[in-house]
């Protein structure tokens, strides 16, 4: 019993991802898009740009929301055009509330 409760929450269960986004995403609307995406789902966090003209990402909460969010920055209707996408999952801080363009 436990272990389908354990595998019904997988889902729900809060994470961080932090995510490297490479390719024209620069002065093309893509901090204010990701932030829109991100409020939809819920997500709290930030998008801010790089020195080296990729855009990062941290993004918080449940895990499916999350995924989600990667597959809509790696998607075809994101504003400018992505090359590529890294990401790196880890464990929530909490310190995070609503989600802003730095």
């Amino acid at each position: 019993m436990t272990d389908t409760k354990s595998n019904g929450d997988k889902g729900s269960e809060n994470v961080r991802v932090t995510a490297w986004v490479r390719g024209r995403v620069q002065g093309v609307g893509f901090r204010w898009w990701t932030r829109a995406r991100a409020l939809e789902l819920g997500l709290a966090g930030w998008a801010r740009n790089t020195d080296d003209g990729r855009v990062e990402v941290v993004a918080e909460g449940p895990r499916e929301a999350c995924v989600k969010l990667l597959e809509l920055l790696k998607g075809c209707d994101t504003p400018g055009r992505v090359d590529g996408v890294v990401e790196r999952w880890s464990e929530p801080r909490g310190s995070l509330g609503g989600f802003v363009e730095r």
